[in-house]
């Protein structure tokens, strides 16, 4: 992409682990897509959690699930976001809100990363309604004991799912 000035080129990062990327996500990305002119996807490399997929996976599953989009990024970071953010000359974080409870813990978040960084503004996108329940923490559980994740993930992360959890569902 090229450097163009920060006032006509709108860039916008929009973090998470994705551990793995669900339809809810892809409503995001989709949507965001196409308020920016680069939506830079951002996979969150948290040392803190045991990830079902490495990073290196999980930005592959991105890659494929927006394939279609022209103008998203897949990336990776391990730094705070707000520092991300400036690095990526980024305006914008994007937060998608699935419920009340999601939307107490992403203003704080939001308020913490605007304090570090007060040139990056958040918005919070709602997710449609149809994917509210969906976590990724729900779809693993799900593959986990070979329930059905078809609806809730892409193909390829369904396949990956399989993948994964083949001969451990009645564990």
């Amino acid at each position: 992409m090229t450097n163009e000035s920060t006032s006509t080129y709108r860039v916008a990062v929009y973090p998470g682990s994705f551990d793995p990327v669900t339809m809810g996500h892809m409503d995001i990305i989709t949507r965001a897509s196409k308020q920016f002119d680069l939506l830079i996807v951002a996979v969150l490399n948290n040392l803190s959690k045991n990830p079902l997929f490495s990073v290196e996976e999980r930005k592959d599953l991105l890659r494929q699930a927006t394939s279609h989009l022209p103008n998203v990024e897949i990336d990776s970071f391990r730094d705070l976001l707000a520092n991300y953010i400036r690095q990526k000359n980024a305006q914008v974080i994007v937060r998608g809100i699935r419920t009340v409870t999601d939307f107490e813990y992403e203003l704080q978040l939001a308020s913490t990363n605007h304090k570090l960084n007060p040139d990056a503004e958040t918005i919070f996108m709602m997710t449609h309604p149809k994917y509210s329940f969906l976590s990724s923490s729900l779809v693993k559980e799900i593959a986990h004991f070979n329930g059905d994740t078809t609806d809730l993930v892409s193909r390829e992360v369904d396949e990956a799912l399989r993948r994964k959890f083949s001969g451990h569902g009645d564990q």
